[in-house]
């Protein structure tokens, strides 16, 4: 979409993405290499009882699945900023998350470009939010 076609409060819904026990441990033997993303057995006895997803995993899977609805298109010029970044409740293996975008801030600049800023919100398959940011990009119009 080009900048001037965005209304605040417009919502998008994404599909779903299952995270299974081997993408958390992958992704935190990459990244974030905790104990309560890569040891079964000493993440049991953690506060979660389980093995839990990286908040960075959970962040960047949020992150895909809002670029997959194709809101952004050819028009995306690039990111400008995340802000009010929240971990809201750990994603335990076999978590299923969904996003709903919705555009909270519109910021005209010159030649018609603009910033738009979505509040992405992540939940799991019992519609808990388990993650919230709002992330801004410049977008050409």
């Amino acid at each position: 979409m080009r900048f001037s076609e965005y209304v605040i409060g417009q919502r998008y819904e994404t599909t779903s993405l299952a995270l299974s026990k081997s993408d958390i441990i992958e992704f935190a033997t990459n990244y974030d290499p905790q104990y309560m993303h890569l040891d079964e057995e000493k993440a049991k006895q953690g506060r979660f009882g389980s093995l839990i997803a990286s908040g960075m995993q959970t962040m960047n899977i949020s992150f895909k699945l809002w670029i997959e609805v194709g809101v952004y298109g050819e028009h995306v010029v690039a990111g400008t900023g995340m802000n009010n970044i929240q971990f809201l409740k750990p994603v335990f293996p076999d978590d299923e998350l969904h996003v709903i975008a919705e555009v909270i801030g519109l910021t005209p600049r010159r030649k018609g470009n603009g910033i738009v800023t979505v509040l992405l919100s992540t939940f799991n398959q019992k519609n808990q939010k388990v993650f919230q940011a709002e992330l801004s990009a410049l977008i050409d119009n």
